[in-house]
Order: structure tokens, then C-alpha cells, then sequence
């Protein structure tokens, strides 16, 4: 029998089945949602030394104690305590950056009560743990139909069921309050577990499920991000993006969150730049501004208002100047008569600079068969003349 190998990217793990048919569970950390780097690895922490971070199903994780004094590192598989029961998780986390982990999520490590680590976990505790969270995908079906047959305007996204299969917390979205009585009643005659409801909102609900965004990476909420903040239209103005929602929208139906990733830097840059509020006055004409590029400081102006022709860049300060003349009442020198060249591109597109009929065979020219023909005519007209010739010998 060979071996077969799973990948559970909603988890960071690879199961695979052996030939005598146990399991071994082995911690991928490139291959989870909110995967971490110990970039303070090696630097030890005698206060930490005590609490590891556990992660879960997808994006949620925990920092919990190991009072018992294990040895644990890095990718154990663990049981830990839980508010009904028990549950597994992978250790991903340990040493100084747990300290880290819990100044960012405002928590006070010597006051805050840890839930602890019971033990390693055995070959019969994965072997549950994998039942358990088979059952997952067919549960959120079965939950989405019983919600929709008692016609409530909420959306389950994902169900994730507790390590000892006793529990199953149900992540749903719902834009106003829902009367979960009944719901529950049939969720646990049904499924005859523990029941779990836990609102979240769209763009945690995008990082449960993760995805690929525009940029061809993993979108940031399931990569990297763990809290959320506002973000507004205001930010994309300032960076000057086109307000087109389908292409500001994420994949959760709000503004990308990377929108705010580079507002700050954009708005430095724009107090630096002089602020057009009309057209600059040229001796040639009137020019006005069609784009900028705000981290480089060049604007481009055309003399056709606008159109996206003939543009012409002109830094930052030599357009101080130029406004600076036109306060005075002066008319700056032309744009085409100063040597400033008209805009193109900084890149070249590969498209269309070689024919695909390159591969085809290339054929003889006309003028090339034809000169053989040419000189085949002659040389039969050679040997025509000199047969008469020796004919009349």
C-alpha cells in the first residue's frame, strides 16, 4: 500500500497515511493562513519561556500556558484546554516573539489567566482529530439548508468542529440581529454536538476562506492581517486611484484593505508637491495638468484640455517657477521650445513586438524562384546555340 499524503492548508498541517495505516501529522508553516516568522528566534525570554501560541483552523490561534513544564517545540501537536471539553492544536509560536504577540493584542502576560496545555498529543487524539474535522464540510451544507428553511438573513461560512468532536463553532454573517432559538435547537438534534454561533464580518469571513487577489498574491486578511480598520474613498483620492468600485472592492465586497497600506506615504508626498488649481500660462498657450506622479514629483500637462495627447512632464520645482511667474503676471517659456520632451512610457509591452508567424516556415521569394527560372531559361537557350552552331560545322 503506498503512501498518501493531504494537505490541509485551512490548518498549516500534512497528513499523510502510512502503509500500516496510521496517521502522521507533520506542521507545514508556509502552508496556513496568518502564517508567522520567528524573526527573534534564538533570543530567549525567561518570562515567555511558559507560553506558546496554538493555532487552529484557518485564522484563529490562542497563547496558551504549559505549567506542567513539557518539552514543546515548535510544530508539537498539542491538547489544550478548551471551554467544553478539550482540543488540538499546532504549536507555531514560542520565545521572545510570544511577548510580541501579546503587546500587539493589548493583552498583560503577568495578570492575564493563560488556558493551559495539557499534554502532547498521542496517535489516538490525531486519529479523533481527523475524524472530527471530516465531518466539517458536510456539516456546513446540512447548516446553510436547515438556516435557509427557517428563512433567516444570515450566511454561514465556515463551521469548525472542536478537536474532541463534542463542539462546533458555526461563523456566520448576518447584517442585522438574528433569533437563533430555534436554529440551535435544530443544529444540535441534528449534528447531536455542542453548538457555537460567532458573528464576523466580511473581510474576516474572506480570510476564513482566503484566495488569491489582483496583485497574484494571498489576500492580506488571510496572510497577514488580524485586525481591521476603516477604510475610507478618501484614502484612494489622495493616492489618486480610479474610483471605479469593481476595481477597489476586494474580494469581500468592501474597499481593499491594501488601499490604506500606502495612504500615509502618499499624503507626505503630496505636502511637498505645489498645488495646481488651474491652468499655467505659457508663451505658446495654456497647459493644463492631466496626471502626476506624485512619489516622483512629475506632472504632465497638455496643451489640449482634456486629452491625453501630447503630454508634456515637468517637475516639481520647475513648475514652482513657472507659478511662480504666473503670480507675477508673466507668461512662462513654452514647454516644446524648452527641450522637454513629450511623455512616453517608461515600460515596453512584449505584445505585438514579434510576429507569431515567425514559426511558421519561411518560403522562397518570387524574386528569388524567378531567378532561377531566369537562369534556367538561359542555360537551355546556351545549349540550344550551341547545338546549331555545331550542327552547321
Amino acid at each position: 500500500m503506498s503512501e498518501i499524503k493531504e494537505f490541509d492548508c485551512q490548518r498549516g498541517c500534512e497528513k499523510q497515511l502510512d502503509s500500516e495505516g496510521s496517521l502522521n501529522c507533520t506542521y507545514r508553516p508556509g502552508c496556513c493562513k496568518l502564517s508567522v516568522f520567528d524573526w527573534l528566534e534564538g533570543i530567549s525570554d525567561s518570562d515567555m519561556q511558559l507560553l506558546f501560541q496554538v493555532r487552529f483552523k484557518n485564522t484563529r490561534k490562542g497563547i496558551y500556558i504549559n505549567d506542567s513544564n513539557q518539552t514543546i517545540r515548535i510544530g508539537d501537536k498539542v491538547i489544550v484546554e478548551a471551554t467544553n471539553g478539550y482540543d488540538l492544536g499546532i504549536v507555531t509560536l514560542s520565545g521572545a516573539m510570544v511577548a510580541r504577540v501579546l503587546e500587539r493584542s493589548g493583552i498583560d502576560g503577568k495578570n492575564y489567566t493563560f488556558k493551559k496545555i495539557y499534554r502532547k498529543a498521542r496517535q489516538a487524539d490525531i486519529e479523533k482529530w481527523r475524524e472530527a474535522t471530516a465531518r466539517e464540510h458536510s456539516i456546513m451544507i446540512r447548516s446553510r439548508q436547515i438556516a435557509a428553511a427557517l428563512g433567516l438573513d444570515m450566511k454561514i461560512g465556515d463551521v469548525e468542529v472542536q478537536g474532541d468532536g463534542t463542539k462546533a463553532i458555526f461563523y456566520y454573517i448576518a447584517d442585522e440581529r438574528v433569533d437563533f432559538r430555534q436554529l440551535i435547537k435544530d443544529f444540535a438534534e441534528e449534528f447531536r454536538i455542542r453548538i457555537e454561533m460567532k458573528q464576523i464580518g466580511a473581510r474576516q469571513e474572506a480570510g476564513l476562506i482566503g484566495g488569491i487577489g489582483v496583485c497574484g498574491q494571498a489576500i492580506c486578511c488571510s496572510r497577514h492581517m488580524n485586525s481591521f480598520q476603516s477604510i475610507t474613498t478618501s484614502a484612494a483620492r489622495c493616492q489618486e486611484l480610479s474610483l471605479n468600485p469593481l476595481k477597489l472592492a476586494g474580494q469581500c465586497g468592501k474597499l481593499k484593505c491594501c488601499i490604506n497600506h500606502e495612504a500615509s506615504v502618499y499624503a507626505d508626498a503630496l505636502n511637498s508637491l505645489p498645488k495646481v488649481n488651474g491652468p499655467i500660462y505659457l508663451e505658446d498657450g495654456e497647459a493644463t495638468l492631466v496626471k502626476r506622479d506624485i512619489l516622483k514629483g512629475i506632472f504632465w500637462f497638455s496643451y489640449d484640455p482634456g486629452s491625453m495627447t501630447n503630454m508634456h512632464p515637468v517637475m516639481a520645482d520647475d513648475l514652482r517657477e513657472i507659478l511662480a511667474l504666473n503670480r507675477q503676471g508673466k507668461n512662462a517659456p513654452s514647454l516644446v521650445d524648452n527641450g522637454v520632451a513629450e511623455y512616453s512610457p517608461e515600460f515596453l509591452s512584449a505584445a505585438g513586438e514579434e510576429s507569431i508567424s515567425r514559426f511558421d516556415k519561411k518560403k522562397g521569394s518570387k524574386h528569388h524562384r524567378s531567378g532561377k527560372k531566369e537562369s534556367g531559361h538561359h542555360h537551355d537557350n546556351h545549349k540550344h546555340h550551341k547545338g546549331r552552331e555545331e550542327s552547321q560545322k
